[in-house]
């Protein structure tokens, strides 16, 4: 018989131990360790084992045939996957309870089907009969979208030979189980092989498996760290619950870019696309108001243009606070350190909160400018021109640094309406300025602030 062995494995980490903790010692969390049954000669471990067939070959002669992705009616959700879906490939999408996960795949899946593939969706958490109310509300019916209620994968894998699709959603990872494995369902144990066997299933038959995470508290998805390192691409799906847009973000691509973002407004029958991202996040923005202005930020290939406000206030603390909200906040230490070094603002009794409008999360350095700016604003309580964006990246001595695809940002700017962008005087050369918004070159950020209150 096999020797029955027991383990402590912590779940927010995967750190195992021999003997119980109150605290992990590999993530610092307490009264996260859990006990695990296993087994020595476990049949999953034996099912590790590679196959006698697999043989070293060298890489130029191996053989790749171009197989065309798979593309949805879901044009967001295919640019940030950079242009579809890719055959065999595993897709791990996490984001917070109630966000929209289950709806965008929902829909997703609906897109897959009416292009004559068949989909199969797995859901561990609702029955049947709830699949399909929340599909009526959404429009999805499409008669090659099948739906399967069932948690354990050995039977999930005996209903792929009957069905035979081309993609599968499991919703979610962390309700499925493998009955060689003791742990119950959701624990590290669980989620790292039940991964590692819908892995083993898309490379093996060549089914694109996308798979619904859980999130924790600190936001990241639950789990063993090593299950973002399993699968091809890691999407999180971002946005505050109590405004309708989301954000569909990836922070792992084997194929394609992790800049992308894609866009989505919750509505009552589902989420809709969102074409025009910069129109929504400046829909809201006041006129007039110190301590705002407007930069062109580039996520992946598209230009995005976002309000960033700043509120400079005197403090009553004896260290002054520094708090930010979807930019970096030692990024933002450092710029208000540029303003008071060489722009001679003293900030040092002063309480800085920088946002950035719309809950977008902006990690370019190219929003410099705009931050200074905004910051400087707040400080002198003198607004910016409405029509103006700021555009640049900020050295330690002051000076305005050239950033990439200066042309894009200006072509969204003059789309929706603004009439000036000041950009680095590195960018002014070797490109078209439109004529219908001026362009102004700087050298550093006292330049750009002489122009943003000057005129």
């Amino acid at each position: 018989m096999a020797k029955v062995k027991t383990k402590y494995v912590c779940q927010e980490c995967g750190y195992e131990s021999t003997k119980w903790l109150g605290k992990c010692p590999s993530c610092q969390s307490w009264n996260t360790l859990v006990e695990e049954v296993s087994a020595s000669n476990n049949n999953y471990t034996k099912s590790l084992q590679l196959s006698s067939s697999a043989k070293p070959q060298s890489i130029k002669n191996i053989n790749i045939e171009n197989e065309p992705r798979i593309i949805t009616k879901t044009k967001e959700f295919n640019r940030v996957l950079g242009g579809g879906i890719v055959p065999g490939s595993l897709i791990l999408v996490g984001g917070d309870p109630g966000i929209g996960k289950s709806t965008l795949l929902l829909q997703v899946s609906n897109n897959i089907a009416q292009l004559d593939n068949r989909v199969l969706y797995v859901s561990g958490e609702e029955s049947i009969k709830q699949t399909k109310r929340r599909a009526e509300r959404l429009g999805v019916l499409s008669e090659e979208l099948f739906v399967l209620t069932e948690n354990q994968i050995e039977h999930i894998e005996a209903h792929l030979d009957q069905v035979n699709p081309l993609v599968i959603i499991i919703d979610s990872i962390q309700t499925m189980y493998d009955a060689h494995i003791a742990s119950p369902p959701g624990s590290v144990a669980q989620v790292r092989e039940t991964t590692a066997h819908f892995m083993r299933i898309a490379k093996s038959k060549g089914i694109a498996t996308i798979i619904v995470g859980h999130v924790t508290k600190q936001g990241e998805i639950a789990g063993p760290r090593l299950l973002e390192h399993m699968v091809d691409t890691v999407l999180y799906f971002e946005g505050e619950r109590h405004h309708t847009y989301r954000i569909l973000r990836a922070v792992k691509n084997r194929f394609g870019s992790t800049n992308e973002i894609g866009i989505f407004e919750m509505k009552e029958e589902g989420l809709i696309e969102v074409n025009n991202p910069s129109e929504l996040f400046l829909s809201e923005r006041p006129m007039g108001v110190a301590g705002s202005s407007v930069v062109a930020s580039i996520e992946g290939t598209r230009p995005v243009l976002v309000e960033i406000q700043a509120l400079v206030t005197p403090t009553s603390f004896v260290t002054p606070r520094r708090m930010a909200t979807g930019v970096d906040q030692q990024r933002v230490a450092l710029i208000m350190a540029v303003l008071e070094k060489r722009i001679g603002l003293f900030l040092q009794n002063q309480d800085a909160y920088v946002n950035v409008a719309g809950g977008v999360k902006l990690s370019e350095t190219g929003i410099d400018l705009s931050v200074a700016v905004s910051i400087a604003s707040s400080f002198r309580d003198k607004p910016t021109n409405p029509y103006d964006v700021f555009i640049g990246e900020i050295g330690l001595t002051g000076e305005v640094r050239g950033i990439t695809r200066i042309e894009q940002r200006v072509q969204e700017a003059k789309k929706l309406g603004f009439k000036r962008v000041i950009i680095p005087n590195k960018n002014t050369k070797g490109w078209n300025m439109p004529n219908d918004v001026e362009v102004i070159g700087v050298h550093s950020v006292s330049e750009a602030l002489d122009i943003a209150f000057g005129g």
